[in-house]
């Protein structure tokens, strides 16, 4: 899931003062942003009163199915067709893909109420990890499902730096060496390292990504994956 936290209201003030923005309409999401306790119900009446508190009228909120899916949020905003109608702008509390969508969806202008901070694990209620760059280029197979890129603060791919002492990170002294982690992983496993990974191949995450499945598109033109 896509993890995000709130904007600086300064930013979103100024944004909203910079077309005149009265009269506000704010959508959510009812997936990501709802489980990071970030654009659910709760937080979008929190951001009703401070818009009001500014002397702001909000016409109304909705909090989509999922933000980022078109179709949901067309019909979403559909269903509050008078009041999205009816605001000068669209306060979006969603990651940035369902502010895009918001975008898509509606003709009013459209702003981010939050900041996209990383694709994350929930490891319980309230605690998330970031685990994947979504690099497009996976050594997981390699590394006992334990991605070097991400949880290696110096995205080292074969092996710990010169600052690791006693199993722990250097950078982030309260964890565990990610590569000792990898190894442990793989001698509980009976595996070991069968190579030295290569350097990565940053052309498999050529921007920006699209998958067609109704034509069996599995990318872009001009994708080089065999």
């Amino acid at each position: 899931m896509i993890i995000t936290r709130p904007r600086d209201w300064a930013r979103i003030k100024r944004n909203l003062d910079d077309i005149d923005a009265k009269r506000i309409f704010i959508m959510g999401c009812g997936q990501c942003a709802t489980v990071a306790n970030t654009g659910g119900e709760k937080e979008i009446l929190q951001a009703k009163a401070i818009l009001e508190q500014q002397g702001r009228t909000v016409t109304g909120w909705a909090v989509g199915e999922v933000a980022c899916h078109l179709g949901a949020t067309k019909l979403a905003a559909r269903k509050s067709i008078g009041s999205v109608e009816d605001a000068d702008a669209v306060l979006v509390l969603a990651c940035g893909a369902g502010v895009q969508t918001v975008a898509d969806a509606v003709s009013k202008p459209v702003f981010p109420g939050l900041e996209s901070a990383f694709l994350g694990n929930v490891i319980r209620h309230g605690i998330f990890e970031e685990r994947c760059q979504m690099c497009g280029d996976c050594v997981l197979d390699e590394t006992a499902a334990i991605c070097p890129v991400t949880t290696c603060p110096k995205g080292l791919l074969n092996g710990p730096c010169g600052g690791m002492w006693n199993g722990n990170c250097e950078v982030l002294r309260d964890r565990e060496c990610t590569h000792v982690r990898i190894q442990r992983r793989l001698a509980e496993q009976g595996r070991q390292r069968r190579s030295v990974l290569p350097p990565k191949d940053f052309s498999k995450k050529l921007k920006p990504g699209s998958i067609n499945l109704r034509t069996g598109n599995a990318g872009r033109k001009g994708d080089s994956d065999e």
